[in-house]
C-alpha cells in the first residue's frame, strides 16, 4: 500500500461539478492499493499518519502529530500511485489492485483511521473523476510505502 501525504490549509473532492469532501487544516492523503495489500499494511500506515510528527508546536518546529492537533483528514483512492515507468512512456497499472481487492482495503483503511483519530474523516469515491483541490502547506509533502516502510 502507498500513501502521499499532504499537510494542508485545505482540500477538497468535487465530483460532477458538486463538492463531496473538503476538509481545513489538517492532512490530504491519497491512497494506492496494491494485490497483496492487507490488514497489516493498513494498520502500520493508519498508526504512522496519525502519529506523523509534521504540524508545528508553538516553535515553529515540525513536531505536533495529527493526533496532537486535532487534524482534519480526506483520503481519496488512488490506482496511479502504483504507476510503473519502467518500460516506455506510457505507465502501466498492472500493479494496481482490481477494485474487488482495493474496495474493501480502502474503505477499511478510512475506517480505521477515522477510529484512530476518534472522529469521522471525509473521504474521496473510489473510481469517480474527482477533481482535487488542495493548497498544500509548507509544502509538506511525504510519500510513504508499507512494503518498503522507510
Amino acid at each position: 500500500m502507498r500513501i502521499l501525504v499532504q499537510r494542508v490549509t485545505k482540500a477538497s473532492v468535487t465530483i460532477d461539478n458538486n463538492i463531496k469532501s473538503e476538509i481545513g487544516k489538517g492532512i490530504l492523503i491519497f491512497v494506492g492499493i496494491e494485490e497483496a495489500d492487507n490488514k497489516e499494511d493498513i494498520e502500520w500506515l493508519t498508526n504512522k499518519i496519525v502519529n506523523l510528527r509534521i504540524f508545528d508546536d508553538e516553535n515553529g518546529v515540525m513536531n505536533k502529530s495529527a493526533i496532537e492537533t486535532n487534524a482534519e483528514m480526506l483520503v481519496v483512492s488512488q490506482f496511479t500511485l502504483h504507476a510503473s515507468t519502467k518500460k516506455g512512456n506510457r505507465p502501466s497499472y498492472i500493479k494496481a489492485a482490481k477494485p474487488g481487492v482495493s474496495i474493501p482495503l480502502y474503505e477499511e483503511f478510512c475506517n480505521v483511521l477515522s477510529s484512530k483519530m476518534g472522529k469521522p474523516i471525509q473521504t474521496g469515491e473510489f473510481g469517480a473523476d474527482m477533481k482535487v483541490e488542495l493548497i498544500n502547506d509548507g509544502p509538506v509533502t511525504i510519500w510513504i510505502d508499507s512494503k518498503v516502510k522507510e
